[in-house]
């Protein structure tokens, strides 16, 4: 029952994006909310920004549909949404005139923090290995910086759709086979079924972007779920699932620091970036980060029936994430621009 309920919201939020989405597309093409290509960008023709929008609302509102199904919803548990669309409305500013790095990084603090006052005492992301202000402040960092990756990883026409499909239906699928409340695995199914809907839009070539109001946003909430998951116990999947995001990223973030190189410039350094470059194709490399996310979920779930071969799982996953970063970067070796 639990999977076909999984599917039914995954559906139903499929469908209200996919139409939404295209109602929010008309929005901004009347006011001319557009990202205008430059040197630095992935894509040629100025494309409307913010389609995110239509992520966050179908998103918020079954969030508070479930919370609304909850006997007793406390407090607490209606302020992570209320904090999801603060997030997303400063962001979706930034997407309209641009704001200060300050501002918008302290926006982005207040929200993890406000998110980190939200968990109980005895969550603890390291499981217990040190106290807990030093726990508090490594899940709030590692928070902060997967806010920021999912911004720059949504750089090509619909990798941040296939993401957000493997991470939504992964957490989902996982939560369900250990029967865990939190994370909730129908919020993740919800997202999942929003990114298929937004995709319809988004899909190479895309009709409008993600925008910061839809990536900024996503990373919060995801980065949530993934933050519950590894508090309860379970920190190999909630590494192995973004393991590819992850590692992209970081990589290209050491990789410019070492090249003292402005870290926070846009840029096309990402080894996906490198490879789109050079394959004059983004759907081919969103497909084949979408695969590896296929075999992600599928090694995070081998993890979770065979604990035995947790740690064999994170190397394999580690080792598959390595293979496609290793192929990007062969294809994009010649790429001027990186």
């Amino acid at each position: 029952m639990a999977w076909i309920l999984l599917l039914v919201v995954g559906g139903i939020a499929a469908v209200a994006c996919c139409g939404l989405t295209g109602q929010v597309l008309r929005l901004l093409r009347a006011r001319q909310v557009l990202d205008e290509p430059t040197a630095r960008s992935s894509h040629v023709v100025a494309t409307p920004r913010g389609g995110g929008l239509a992520i966050t609302a179908v998103g918020v509102l079954v969030w508070l549909v479930l919370i609304l199904t909850r006997a007793e919803p406390s407090p607490a548990a209606w302020a992570l949404p209320a904090l999801w669309l603060a997030l997303a409305g400063l962001s979706f500013v930034d997407d309209m005139r641009g704001l200060p790095v300050l501002l918008r990084l302290s926006g982005q603090i207040a929200a993890v923090a406000g998110g980190l006052a939200l968990l109980p005492d005895e969550a603890r992301l390291l499981q217990g290995l040190v106290s807990y202000w030093p726990d508090r402040i490594a899940a709030g960092l590692l928070w902060l910086w997967f806010v920021n990756l999912y911004n720059f990883m949504d750089g090509i026409d619909g990798i941040a759709v296939v993401e957000t499909v493997g991470l939504g239906s992964g957490i989902a699928i996982v939560a369900v086979m250990l029967g865990l409340a939190a994370p909730d695995p129908l919020l993740g199914a919800a997202l999942a079924g929003a990114a298929i809907g937004f995709g319809f839009w988004n899909w190479p070539p895309a009709k409008l972007f993600m925008g910061d109001v839809g990536s900024i946003g996503l990373g919060f909430v995801l980065g949530w779920l993934l933050l519950q998951l590894a508090c309860a116990g379970h920190w190999l999947p909630a590494l192995i699932l973004p393991l590819y995001y992850l590692a992209d990223a970081s990589l290209t973030l050491a990789r410019r620091a070492c090249r003292l190189q402005p870290v926070w410039r846009a840029h096309r350094s990402h080894y996906y970036q490198q490879a789109a470059a050079r394959m004059g194709s983004h759907a081919a490399v969103s497909l084949r980060v979408a695969a590896v996310n296929a075999l992600l979920i599928a090694v995070a779930v081998i993890a979770v029936l065979y604990p035995e071969l947790a740690y064999y799982c994170l190397l394999f996953a580690g080792g598959v994430c390595g293979l496609l970063l290793w192929y990007f970067h062969g294809i994009g070796a010649a790429d001027p621009h990186r």
